[in-house]
């Protein structure tokens, strides 16, 4: 086997990975999406930036993929500042891997913590990869103490 398709099989290994969590976001009482937590282990709470899993995003509704990076930007920076042109390359990376969703639609983040994050769309690889601060910055999301979304924190880690 080549090395493409060596780097293949192991960006498709979280295909595999058991389901450790799940919880629902909800914004205004509306449900926009649920989140699945799949991982090779249970995550550690404290240490979750530092191992492999996926966030799998089930859309209930419409988006627009340019407004979800933007608001996963948003988001991101509620864990600390961000000079203008990290900003920048991170949100044109998001961009290119977030498409306009629908209401049954995946969206995969992949956190490979050596090097960053990938992303799926209803299984699909997607372009648009982001380097190891910004895969902890995104996925810290739902994850990072500073999350917005204290509740599903607490569901997708088991605390």
């Amino acid at each position: 086997m080549g090395l493409g398709g060596l780097l293949g099989a192991a960006a498709q290994a979280h295909e595999d990975w058991p389901l450790r969590s799940e919880g629902r976001f909800r914004y205004f009482g509306l449900h926009v999406y649920d989140a699945r937590l799949l991982a090779p282990q249970p995550l550690n709470a404290e240490r979750w930036a530092e191992q492999a899993f996926a966030l799998e995003l089930v859309y209930a509704r419409e988006l627009k993929g340019q407004r979800i990076a933007e608001r996963s930007l948003d988001e991101m920076r509620r864990q600390g500042e961000l000079a203008p042109e990290q900003a920048e390359r991170w949100l044109a990376a998001l961009k290119t891997a977030f498409p306009d969703v629908r209401e049954g639609d995946r969206l995969r983040g992949v956190h490979e913590p050596q090097q960053g994050a990938r992303f799926w769309h209803n299984g699909q690889p997607r372009p648009g990869q982001l380097d190891r601060e910004a895969a902890a910055r995104f996925f810290g999301i739902w994850l990072h103490p500073a999350t917005s979304e204290p509740g599903l924190r607490k569901r997708l880690l088991g605390l």
